[in-house]
């Protein structure tokens, strides 16, 4: 048994608030932490590989791991079904490590109600304002001014579910952020919960109580 559980980290938020570099900082801080590998109905492109890019399935397959309770969430998203396989998740967390997940406010309310539920941890990172969200999609120079009107569009509806979060970040520092989420992540590391050997400790201390009476 591992000295502590893995966490399901979540993290959202609207594109360009920093989010993807937040999540890049997080793994090179912590190595043994995980990617969550999705699963897809898509075919593989070149170079994929089945477990690493995605777990590759056919849609009947997909299906029956839905209705068998083995997705933490999923989604159909432009013709094929992703979701999160919850088996590799799980043997993850049970061997002490924590697996990060990029999911939008939906997927975060799947995974809150699945059987691992209790071991998530979300966060919402927000951006300090509406006009240097769009200044940052727009200094990035990897999108259209269509895509980035679209984007700017959909950053509300998905700001408005701010509220379905453990904790929300606002990023006006990316230094500053990074620092309160890796704060974060230590302190939820010590959750009761996150602590399978705290009742064996427990037990110990009650019998050397009961030796000494």
């Amino acid at each position: 048994m591992a000295d502590r559980r893995g966490l399901l980290i979540i993290l959202s938020s609207p594109s360009g608030a920093g989010k993807s570099t937040l999540a890049r900082r997080l793994m090179a801080w912590d190595p043994g932490l995980k990617f969550s590998v999705s699963a897809t109905t898509r075919a593989p492109r070149p170079g994929e590989e089945h477990g690493r890019e995605y777990y590759f399935m056919s849609e009947d397959e997909f299906r029956q791991k839905v209705a068998e309770g083995g997705m933490l969430e999923h989604a159909h998203v432009f013709g094929n079904f992703y979701g999160s396989p919850a088996g590799p998740v799980k043997d993850t967390i049970e061997a002490g490590q924590d697996v990060l997940f990029d999911v939008d406010w939906q997927g975060e309310i799947q995974i809150r109600n699945s059987d691992l539920g209790k071991h998530a941890l979300s966060i919402f990172i927000l951006p300090p304002s509406i006009p240097e969200l769009r200044r940052r999609l727009e200094t990035r120079a990897q999108d259209s001014d269509d895509v980035i009107s679209k984007r700017m569009q959909k950053s509300w509806d998905e700001i408005s579910h701010w509220g379905y979060y453990d904790y929300v970040l606002v990023n006006d520092d990316l230094d500053e952020t990074e620092a309160r989420l890796k704060t974060i992540v230590e302190a939820e590391r010590m959750r009761r919960i996150q602590q399978p050997r705290l009742q064996d400790h427990v037990r110990t201390l009650q019998t050397q109580f009961e030796e000494q009476s």
